[in-house]
């Protein structure tokens, strides 16, 4: 199948026949990305009474209770609630499932992602922007953030991409903000535009991972999300390119 759109006066085309996810698969145990100190996901069989949801343990079918964080377990889209008193969820704010997105790489100077790296780089009409951050390895697959101080962006950038009309931004980080920033979260504040200008439909999706071979440009992103009523789901983007 294939999608056919205008973009910037040019008529392009994705096959959604051959779909690049830039999620995270979420697993059980230690092999995850983890940041903010939580623990990590685990996946255990349902018991009650003689029943038990394990089919190598001798039950009749495999039946697992799910314990996770989403923000610090994995791949995740959050929305606006993240910040908020009132009661915003991603499953109510994400409203947009196929659109342009912007594939661009840059390398964090001094530990932080700039506005100007990004500044010439953005292509007009874009709603969503990807973010791989360089150098770019397979550590990004499990690392262990919590305490190491990893990367993050400005809030001038954050704050910049909202007023140039991106609404779904997507980064290889733990957060948009520093680890350790008294609770400010001041880039989440920047892009969401809150209290002021509130864009509940805006989202925000962390700690994906870009494969090398995924080439900085145009693409149609694809959102996927649980339907779950809180602030983030586990989530897996997927890519489409565009010719």
């Amino acid at each position: 199948m294939r999608l056919i759109i205008e973009h910037n006066g040019k008529t392009l085309e994705a096959n959604l026949a051959n779909p690049i996810s830039i999620a995270i698969p979420l697993q059980s145990g230690n092999n995850n990305p983890n940041a903010f100190g939580i623990q990590a996901p685990q996946f255990t069989p349902y018991q009650s009474g003689g029943f038990i949801g394990s089919v190598s343990l001798g039950g009749s079918v495999n039946c697992e209770n799910l314990l996770l964080n989403a923000h610090g377990n994995g791949t995740h889209t959050e929305c606006i609630g993240h910040i908020t008193n009132e009661r915003f969820t991603i499953n109510q704010s994400l409203k947009t499932y196929l659109l342009p997105a912007q594939v661009v790489s840059v390398k964090p100077t001094d530990n932080c992602i700039q506005l100007d790296a990004i500044q010439n780089l953005l292509l007009p009409n874009i709603q969503a922007l990807v973010i791989r951050t360089l150098p770019n390895t397979k550590d990004k697959l499990h690392s262990v953030y919590s305490g190491n101080n990893p990367p993050y962006l400005s809030v001038e950038l954050c704050g910049w991409l909202a007023q140039q009309g991106i609404e779904h931004l997507l980064v290889d980080l733990p957060s948009v903000d520093p680890e350790m920033d008294e609770g400010l979260l001041q880039a989440h504040h920047a892009f969401w535009q809150y209290p002021y200008h509130p864009r509940v439909n805006a989202t925000i999706t962390e700690m994906i991972y870009v494969p090398n071979e995924i080439e900085d440009g145009l693409y149609i992103l694809q959102h996927q999300i649980a339907p779950i009523e809180s602030d983030a789901s586990p989530s897996k983007p997927i890519l489409y390119p565009l010719q």
